[in-house]
């Protein structure tokens, strides 16, 4: 399976582009080593984030906030390394962004060492400068709205966000500006439903939700989350799939064909 894997055609953007223009559900979940992502792989994920939660699954750490830029270009080098076919993106750490010529500095050593094909950042309309640099200096940039975990203790913890009038129009503008600046792709966290269709129906990129809903063009869960392999009160949109098949190649496999026939996420997996 592994061979089948390293002679499937690389996914693009352009690959991801047209996913969404068929209505072709896209696949992603995170990874952090080169044996995980042989097996995600071998499994038919169309795209990776190597994400700053392996502060938390990893490394022990109770946020993603400590996470370093050398953490993340290790990481992402650790599944550049072997991965031959799905779309790699990586996390820009928590204050690794601040000004749009720093951004392009960490982003660039992200592509140059971690081999990412894609930086993910967190915020809206207030990075929209930082994003339209990037992408004027040829790095392709994903957004991430919504539940910002970098931001989390502003929030004052895990919370669903865009509940009320206020919150849906400035998740809304959040997407529109990221779009505008450039970004290729969206991540939305922990929003209602209802409102993930109306961020999709919105704007031209692909949307990849995590605890948003099934109205988006993909999914993406924490690796381990998915395994049941964290010990803490999970949210309500984690499905643990090791549990129903078995293995963990059984599980993965079983994620991919969940997210592509859409049965995952259903209505218990959404606010």
């Amino acid at each position: 399976m592994m061979a089948d894997a390293q002679q499937k055609t690389p996914v693009t953007l352009a690959t991801l582009q047209a996913m969404q223009q068929r209505g072709e559900k896209i696949a992603c979940l995170t990874t952090y080593d080169a044996s995980f992502t042989r097996v995600l792989e071998a499994a038919g994920v169309d795209m990776f984030i190597v994400g700053d939660s392996l502060g938390m699954v990893l490394m022990g750490y109770e946020s993603t906030v400590p996470v370093t830029m050398d953490d993340m270009s290790h990481h992402a080098a650790n599944v550049a390394r072997v991965g031959r076919s799905a779309y790699r993106v990586v996390d820009l750490p928590y204050r690794s962004y601040e000004t749009p010529a720093q951004a392009l500095v960490n982003a660039r050593r992200l592509v140059d060492e971690g081999g990412a094909r894609m930086v993910k950042l967190e915020g809206g309309a207030d990075r929209a400068a930082v994003v339209e640099h990037l992408v004027g200096h040829d790095i392709p940039v994903c957004g991430h709205i919504g539940l910002l975990p970098q931001s989390v203790e502003e929030y004052g913890g895990y919370r669903v966000q865009g509940r009320d009038a206020a919150g849906a129009a400035a998740i809304l503008a959040d997407a529109a500006a990221l779009e505008n600046a450039g970004a290729g792709m969206l991540v939305i966290e922990c929003i209602p439903a209802a409102l993930t269709a109306r961020v999709t129906g919105s704007v031209s990129v692909p949307v990849i939700g995590i605890g948003a809903g099934p109205d988006c063009d993909g999914q993406v869960l924490v690796l381990y989350d998915m395994l049941g392999m964290t010990s803490d009160h999970q949210p309500r949109f984690v499905k643990d799939f090791l549990q129903e098949n078995g293995s963990i190649r059984g599980a993965v496999a079983a994620y991919v064909t969940a997210v592509k026939d859409g049965s995952y996420p259903a209505s218990e997996h959404s606010y």
